[in-house]
């Protein structure tokens, strides 16, 4: 019997959501993940539904602060595994300040971006990744916006663990996704999914003729060689680990948090915290 369930959706047929799912599933139990030690936190969005969809602890808040969420309850639980699961509007769009913020704070959590390049759940408009030039139902001469490059602003602002993946590939998705979740600091894994409804150009079709898997041969230790992978958005689209180097956590670096000790074990004199309330009264 498996551990993790998964539940009815309400995506799209043909959702690259749908592999996703599956995928992070699989990663988890084959990393021998219970569904109590895992905490799924998201905004909200199509891809932000991913936490109702699992049987693990799940937090949905509002648009874009889904880090903030996610952050804290690691600082609080640090035995807690936990994973941010949502979209590029969501985690770039909305949430930008806080993607900057948290990858150099660098707590220990996980951040799966489903990246289909528009917003699905508002039906269709420009997302923070949408090609300049792509029209859509809104942007209808195109669109005038220059996409961000979430993996390139992610090393630049000293993201240990940055990587891209494919809902397409189970195989290496899987394997990506279970890196990322044990790797000891934030981890973005920035992931191409098709949106069948909403996004005519970045099909299946499309990111299989683009495609290709990083070997052996490639040094993701290497900044200078990630930053040029990362800027590869052409006729040819790199997946794997693009950049890693371990660094201090946020736990590591903190005097109290350093100690061992989680502050949900930490004791409580309630007579301190009624007495810093008071001083506000």
């Amino acid at each position: 019997m498996t551990k993790f369930q998964t539940y009815e959706t309400a995506w799209c047929p043909g959702c690259g959501n749908f592999a996703i799912l599956n995928a992070l599933k699989t990663a988890l139990e084959e990393l021998g993940k219970e569904p109590h030690e895992v905490l799924m936190a998201a905004g909200i969005g199509q891809a932000a539904k991913t936490p109702q969809y699992i049987s693990a602890n799940s937090f949905c808040g509002l648009h874009g602060r889904s880090l903030p969420a996610a952050v804290a309850a690691k600082i609080a639980n640090k035995d807690l595994t936990v994973i941010v699961d949502t979209g590029d509007g969501d985690s770039y769009g909305e949430g930008g300040n806080h993607f900057i913020h948290n990858i150099r704070r660098n707590v220990d959590i996980t951040h799966f971006v489903h990246d289909n390049q528009i917003y699905g759940l508002t039906k269709g408009q420009a997302s923070p990744t949408t090609a300049t030039g792509h029209v859509t139902g809104v942007q209808t001469d195109g669109n005038h916006n220059e996409p961000i490059n979430p993996l390139l602003l992610a090393i630049v602002s000293g993201a240990g663990f940055v990587a891209r993946a494919y809902s397409g590939d189970r195989e290496h998705l899987i394997s990506v996704m279970k890196e990322a979740i044990t790797y000891p600091g934030y981890a973005l894994v920035d992931i191409f999914q098709p949106c069948p409804s909403f996004n005519k150009v970045n099909t299946n079709a499309y990111y299989k003729e683009r495609i290709y898997r990083l070997d052996d041969s490639y040094d993701p230790s290497n900044k200078m060689s990630a930053m040029e992978k990362a800027m590869e958005l052409g006729d040819t689209l790199p997946i794997g680990v693009i950049y890693k180097e371990l660094k201090p956590t946020f736990h590591e670096k903190n005097k109290v948090l350093s100690k061992g000790e989680a502050l949900i074990d930490i004791k409580r004199d309630p007579d301190v915290i009624n007495k810093l309330i008071n001083e506000f009264v």
